[in-house]
């Protein structure tokens, strides 16, 4: 299966540890036979969330900026651009449903490329039971599924 990990899964890379989430949660998806992707936002949004530790002085920029390298160079897990016309004219439909534009860009990302998308978030999660998010899904990938990590490993 191709799964999309949402940002939350890759914070450990960086030296942000999330209660409840496995430091190593993309080594035990890969070794349950997943193909691991990430959208290209997520590197941007790791980035960001670097920096406010860092001024926070909580992190080193040299943690940040080597965690960000292991992922960007990392050729296990699949990159993808957030600049294609599905993935951005999709993203531009889900803004009506989400607030957040870079979950809707996280979220085309998964429903134009990948089987599932691995988040904790609750705003995408409850998209599961939205009637306009379901018909939207059926003409894009009526077999995809939002998932949380403990339902994927």
């Amino acid at each position: 299966m191709r799964l999309l990990l949402d940002t939350t899964y890759l914070l450990p890379a960086i030296g942000i540890v999330i209660k409840g989430i496995p430091k190593d949660a993309a080594i035990s998806l890969t070794q349950k036979g997943h193909q691991i992707c990430i959208s290209d936002i997520s590197i941007f949004e790791l980035s960001a969330k670097g920096a406010k530790h860092i001024a926070e002085e909580a992190l080193s920029p040299e943690r940040v900026a080597r965690g960000i390298r292991a992922i960007v160079h990392d050729e296990e897990l699949e990159k993808i651009t957030i600049y294609e016309d599905t993935i951005l004219l999709t993203a531009f439909k889900l803004r009506n449903m989400l607030s957040d534009f870079i979950d809707c860009l996280i979220l085309s990302s998964a429903m134009n490329r990948c089987d599932f998308l691995v988040t904790e978030d609750s705003k995408i999660q409850n998209l599961k039971e939205d009637k306009e998010f379901n018909e939207m899904l059926g003409n894009i990938n009526p077999k995809f599924r939002i998932q949380r990590l403990a339902d994927s490993l």
